[in-house]
């Protein structure tokens, strides 16, 4: 089922102001993560707006779906989103990086709302969201595990171990959405570590693959309704991502893996996202 015109008009206009967010806050911490940022911002608006199954006035809500970001640099776009679901005020997005403050340079459980994994070192996630998926399943719960992996966080050997339990446990519970923006810190992912035939890879390790475009908003959501809709085996939804989406300047290149607007680039940006 693809969106409503008035769906799409909606999260279409919600993804730029994300995007918005997101260069502002490394501009103004003068540090952070904006290229992978940038390439997940549909995929986590529309997981977050229309599948997730949270509550932000009560974030340790026993039954609530639960989100690892397993790419643990990226928080930009996570507290973004985190902040315009309601969790805390949009207005604290600007204490992005403050020593005093809980928007940590990678996401922090203990301090955060809405954050249900610290995380930061690559190639954890999907081992988090097993045991969370694994839980439920013995407790007879019906909450379900979300975890985003990039694609260079998949040359970790952790993850494909992680990828064996998750079918060997029956976990359809466990959505995994791997962000393939095809660029790592330095490089391309294929001149770095090549990942090879990547759906074959998964598809052999049992899972359920969808791929789709990962800034088409109803492919995005049609992925995760079908990842909701298998039984059986866990669904992984390979994206295919332009690490800088949005950006003219920032697309494609690792030059803004971790790398912060200054104000000219800012300017150009905030123009481009109108």
């Amino acid at each position: 089922m693809s969106f409503t015109a008035e769906k799409l008009t909606r999260y279409t206009e919600l993804s730029k102001r994300i995007r918005r967010h997101i260069v502002r806050m490394t501009h103004h911490a003068g540090s952070g993560h904006p290229g992978g940022s940038l390439s997940a911002t549909e995929l986590l608006t529309v997981l977050f707006f229309e599948h997730m199954n949270v509550d932000p006035k009560n974030p340790d809500w026993a039954d609530r779906d639960c989100f690892f970001l397993s790419k643990g640099h990226c928080t930009p776009v996570y507290y973004s989103v985190l902040a315009e679901k309601g969790f805390f005020p949009v207005e604290e997005l600007m204490t992005f990086r403050d020593v005093d403050g809980r928007l940590h340079g990678h996401p922090c459980s203990e301090h955060c709302p809405g954050v249900d994994i610290s995380s930061g070192s690559l190639g954890q996630g999907l081992s988090v969201a097993n045991g969370v998926a694994l839980s439920a399943k013995l407790d007879g719960k019906s909450r379900r595990a979300y975890v985003m992996i990039g694609d260079g966080e998949a040359q970790e050997g952790q993850v494909w171990e992680a990828a064996m339990t998750t079918p060997h446990f029956g976990l359809d519970n466990v959505c995994a959405i791997l962000d393939w923006n095809k660029i790592q810190l330095d490089d391309y992912v294929e001149d770095v570590m090549g990942l090879g035939d990547f759906a074959g890879k998964w598809k052999s390790f049992g899972w359920h693959v969808v791929e789709i475009d990962g800034h088409d908003l109803s492919e995005v959501d049609d992925a995760f309704r079908e990842a909701k809709r298998t039984k059986g085996k866990p669904t992984a939804i390979l994206a295919h991502t332009v690490k800088g989406k949005g950006i003219s300047y920032m697309e494609n290149t690792h030059k803004w893996h971790g790398l912060a607007p200054d104000d000219d680039e800012l300017e150009m940006a905030l123009k481009e996202l109108v």
